[in-house]
């Protein structure tokens, strides 16, 4: 019954682990349907739930996840906070003790729909095989729909091994459950109005753009006002990077000239964002001048952290379809439109004002020169997927995005550890296409296991870590804010990534200095398998017990943007 009803939802890969209390479900999945389902064997549950993720953002298809009881259940509780807070449709499935013994503290017993619910959209505990399939049938329906989210379901071991008549249900009614995805035409009208008038206008767009294929809208509507965009992280790629009228990313590691056209618009288009505190920062002092416009298919994130003068509840592919036709029928001020022309003009000023970050000519391997090779030797076409960190705003600033989907990054929660397994999830969806997992030598640690998972599968994921020694983004914070008192983000005792690679049966490669890193990355990208790069590692390896460089030497891998 489960394996039927996923079939019949169009699943074609699951990511997983086997246990005892769901042994009877991968018997009949090789017995029965080996050849419906690609079943991807991980080394960890928890990257199971982030290659699903993966999955999900890359193919815009949910995810799905089958893990065993206790542990296993407890284990993806990280990748569903982590596809929760960014709004991704993963369905996981665990196993439980039989039904008797729940709450008799069995083996492997554990309430994972308690210790679950404030990390999922909706989670089911099925106590009556007849519930079965239409319980996995409201899950697709409510993790795909209104704001996506993870759901999870729960299935004792006795439910399991019982037998009803198969039906699955055409299509789900849920009373409770009815999201809005309509746009409210007086206040599209509205809008429309204050869009008109706006002679310093920025367009703010979050990953609720890309989760409901509303790019190609964002770009009409755009071109069409001559409207300058900024993007957050999620939002990466639903506006391209290299189009003159982007910005760049907002927020605390954004652009300053994204960051001073917030600053001093008259008017801001929030779509498909929730502005997020990495975005606003004091929240008295956002976008202080400006009339705000907010379209949000999750009505409780309208209003909860700015004042919005329209609030539109719709699905942001409407909304935007809409507003696009009101102002084709009523055209732009023409006051306005003369003052755009000298909104334009500041916002090349505060483009040439920006400074340029690093040293290009120095032979000591810069991070942001290493993301920038990346994007030149693979066009800008690769999916790329990021750690959480520096690697992460490095890679958010120095890779331009030009296609949503193409950008998988942990927002929401910062999940380190969560790159690699997405992007073996993004690599089993589109195996011809170039996936990258741009790593620090810290997060990559996490889920270094999942070397075995692309060797076993033959997935060619390239991992490039950006390895200077320490937590970076912690002893960032240190630096500027803690004194130089660099407490416990020395991490300069790790294992020599080359050598780990090819234990596993990889390969792995190293670049110690600049002049190395192109023809290293060209080689990586003609190799059919898998491949880590280790930028910078060597020279860095041996100190004596990990210990600490001193509090007042800086790393000298530009930790600094020096």
């Amino acid at each position: 019954m489960l394996l039927r009803s996923l079939k019949a939802e169009g699943v074609d890969t699951i990511f997983g682990y086997p246990g005892g209390s769901v042994i009877d479900i991968f018997d009949t999945l090789a017995r029965e349907f080996d050849h419906d389902f690609r079943f991807i064997l991980v080394r960890h549950e928890q990257a199971a739930v982030h290659a699903a993720d993966g999955y999900a953002r890359a193919t815009g298809r949910p995810g799905v996840c089958l893990v065993t009881s206790g542990p296993g259940g407890t284990n993806t509780v990280t990748g569903l906070a982590t596809a929760y807070m960014d709004s991704i449709p993963v369905i996981v499935f665990t196993g439980q003790v039989p039904t008797p013994l729940i709450g008799n503290d069995a083996f492997q017993e554990a309430d994972i729909v308690g210790i679950t619910r404030p990390c999922t959209k909706h989670n089911y505990l099925v106590s009556e095989t007849a519930n079965l399939a239409i319980t996995i049938k409201e899950a697709f329906y409510i993790a795909t729909t209104g704001r996506p989210g993870p759901v999870l379901i729960d299935l004792p071991k006795d439910v399991i091994q019982e037998k009803v008549k198969f039906e699955y249900p055409d299509k789900i009614e849920t009373p409770s459950y009815k999201p809005n995805v309509k746009a409210h035409l007086p206040s599209v009208k509205r809008a429309a109005e204050l869009i008109r008038q706006a002679e310093r206008p920025v367009i703010y767009a979050g990953g609720g753009v890309i989760t409901s294929d509303a790019s190609p809208e964002l770009f009409k509507l755009a071109t069409m006002l001559n409207f300058p965009v900024t993007t957050t992280l999620m939002g990466l790629g639903c506006f391209p990077a290299t189009h003159p009228l982007f910005l760049g990313m907002l927020g605390m590691h954004g652009t300053y000239r994204a960051n001073m056209a917030i600053d001093s618009s008259d008017l801001l288009l929030a779509v498909g964002a929730r502005f997020d505190d990495r975005v606003t920062g004091r929240v008295e002092e956002f976008a202080r001048h400006a009339k705000i416009i907010h379209i949000d298919i999750d009505p409780t994130s309208i209003q909860k952290n700015i004042v919005v003068e329209v609030p539109i509840v719709c699905d942001a592919k409407d909304g935007l379809s809409r507003l696009v036709e009101e102002l084709e029928n009523r055209g732009r001020s023409p006051k306005a439109d003369e003052k755009i022309k000298e909104w334009h003009s500041k916002l090349t000023v505060w483009r040439n004002e920006q400074r340029s970050r690093f040293d290009r000519t120095t032979e000591v391997i810069k991070p942001q020169f290493v993301i920038e090779k990346l994007y030149e030797l693979t066009e800008g076409k690769a999916i790329i997927a990021t750690e959480v960190g520096q690697n992460q705003m490095w890679t958010a600033q120095y890779y331009l995005f030009d296609k949503p989907r193409t950008f998988l990054s942990s927002g929401g929660l910062g999940t380190m550890g969560y790159g690699f397994p997405a992007a073996i999830g993004a690599q089993v969806a589109f195996p011809d296409k170039t996936v990258i997992d741009i790593a620090g030598d810290g997060s990559i640690q996490m889920n270094i296991q999942e070397l075995a998972t692309v060797v076993q599968f033959k997935l060619p994921v390239k991992i490039a870590i950006l390895n200077n020694g320490y937590l970076g983004m912690v002893r960032q914070w240190q630096e500027r804010f803690y004194d130089r008192v660099y407490a416990h983000t020395d991490i300069t005792v790790a294992p020599d990534f080359v050598k780990l690679a090819e234990a596993y049966g990889a390969v792995g490669l190293r670049a110690t200095k600049s002049s190395e890193v192109e023809n290293v990355i060209r080689k990586s990208l003609e190799i059919p398998g898998p491949v880590i790069i280790d930028f910078g590692g060597q020279r860095r390896r041996g100190l004596p017990d990990g210990s600490s460089r001193g509090p007042d030497k800086r790393n000298d891998f530009g930790l600094n943007g020096k």
